[in-house]
């Protein structure tokens, strides 16, 4: 699958739900570089019926430390969608894993410990970059929506 910036879209923040949890370790070094870049130059990719994210917990994580309004992602069809793959990393003691556990756990009060899934299609993602200043501001244009 092939993306480029004009599949990414700005959304609130509130709306994405994560299921696993983060190292914050790697969170602080991404919020440096964030820092650093004045922006985000990686979307995230979430379901987009419920918000559920799939790749990019940790810029989640940075931008509600930075309390951002809205974060760059782009939103798929995570269950109609074949070329979407999930997988569990070595190190996950689960066994096996559905695309529905991971939005059970999303939708739900609990969160995997990190690095439990990985979806491959996060290999493919276009390079962008939104200002801090863009991703801060409370109510989007229309047609920064589709940016």
């Amino acid at each position: 699958m092939a993306w480029d910036e004009s599949d990414v879209r700005l959304v609130p923040l509130e709306w994405l739900k994560p299921h696993e949890e983060i190292k914050v370790k790697n969170m602080k070094k991404l919020l440096d570089m964030t820092l650093r870049w004045n922006g985000f130059t990686k979307p995230l990719i979430v379901d987009k019926t419920t918000g559920a994210i799939l790749d990019g917990h940790h810029r989640h994580a940075v931008a509600m430390r930075l309390e951002l309004a809205r974060i760059p992602v782009i939103a798929v069809d995570y269950f109609e969608n074949e070329s979407i793959d999930i997988e569990l990393w070595p190190a996950s003691k689960l066994k096996e894993i559905t695309k529905q556990d991971v939005i059970n756990m999303a939708l739900s009060d609990h969160l995997f410990p990190p690095k439990t899934t990985r979806h491959r299609i996060a290999d493919y993602l276009p390079p962008i970059h939104v200002s801090l200043e863009k991703l801060s501001l409370l109510s989007p244009t229309s047609s920064e929506e589709s940016e």
